[in-house]
């Protein structure tokens, strides 16, 4: 039986977790609306952060207002967690958001890069709702940045990350890789009222 504690955090509490745990080892440029950890005792095991969608305007395919939606932005674990620990964490947070937000539906996607199907999606009953085009990312560091990094500004100028990735393509220290296009999964959390 899982008897691990799901509790409500700031971004600031997960992100060294994140990003040792998480596959792509970083949080930058993602959004983040609500974030939980999981938590064995005293010791945090797992994290989820849970966002706006990274494509602008997204939204509107599912919802009709932005905050009706949020997506499944990163989900780690450790390594020796218990059997379907990830699911049993998905699932808990899903209920708080369903209780103290607006939110009526949870988007996700599992990237088939990384041997990710959506095993955790489909034991949960999301539904799957097609894949996403194929595309390209920078590697960069060993990290794996979406390609509209470089394009990042805040008030017309690149923002520094942005030109350091920009910078390191340029030298060479940055490459383009394409991609397969990955796995899109929905989950009504709510009854999603029309009108």
């Amino acid at each position: 039986m899982i008897d691990y504690d799901v509790v409500p955090c700031e971004r600031s509490e997960i992100v060294d977790f994140v990003e040792e745990w998480h596959y792509s080892h970083n949080l930058n440029g993602v959004t983040s609306t609500h974030c939980f950890k999981l938590m064995d005792g005293s010791e945090l095991i797992g994290a989820a952060v849970f966002g706006w969608l990274a494509m602008a305007n997204q939204w509107k395919k599912y919802v009709d207002s932005q905050e009706k939606l949020v997506e499944l932005r990163r989900l780690c674990c450790i390594d020796d967690t218990k059997k379907n620990t990830e699911s049993y964490f998905v699932s808990r947070c899903m209920k708080w958001l369903k209780k103290n937000t607006r939110v009526e539906r949870v988007l996700s996607y599992a990237d088939p890069e990384f041997n990710h199907m959506g095993v955790i999606y489909q034991a949960l009953s999301f539904e799957s709702v097609g894949r996403t085009p194929k595309g390209k990312v920078i590697i960069y560091d060993g990290k794996r940045y979406h390609d509209k990094t470089i394009r990042t500004k805040y008030k017309g100028s690149l923002k520094p990350f942005a030109k350091k990735i920009k910078d390191a393509l340029d030298r060479g220290d940055a490459y383009y890789t394409k991609t397969e296009g990955k796995y899109i999964y929905i989950k009504t959390i709510r009854k999603v009222w029309n009108g």
